[in-house]
């Protein structure tokens, strides 16, 4: 299967513009392959805040690999840090508390 790049990156733009943390990550990865590891670096940072932790991963992989900063990769770990807290929930965790003794037993 032919993929038809071009599209591919107008998709990820439009469903980026809406809020999408994957596709967020997706123009990050289509950046940093194409060596762009500036706007890689903000694509990533924006999913962080998104709640995607493949982005995190991903500028933590730029940064060791000398590609990124420590302060790009401390941006994205505080954005992502600032995500969980606003999705914690009491009820959240007594759900994972509940699915975590499930199968203990």
């Amino acid at each position: 299967m032919e993929v038809d790049k071009k599209k591919a990156i107008h998709y990820y733009e439009l469903a980026a513009m809406k809020g999408d943390a994957t596709a967020r990550q997706n123009l990050g990865v289509f950046e940093q392959q194409a060596g762009n590891f500036d706007r890689a670096v903000k694509h990533y940072t924006i999913a962080a805040s998104g709640g995607h932790n493949d982005s995190l991963k991903g500028i933590k992989r730029m940064y060791e690999h000398g590609k990124a900063t420590k302060d790009d990769y401390t941006k994205a770990l505080k954005s992502y840090q600032t995500y969980l807290d606003e999705i914690k929930s009491d009820q959240r965790d007594e759900a994972a508390a509940y699915d975590d003794h499930k199968y203990i037993d």
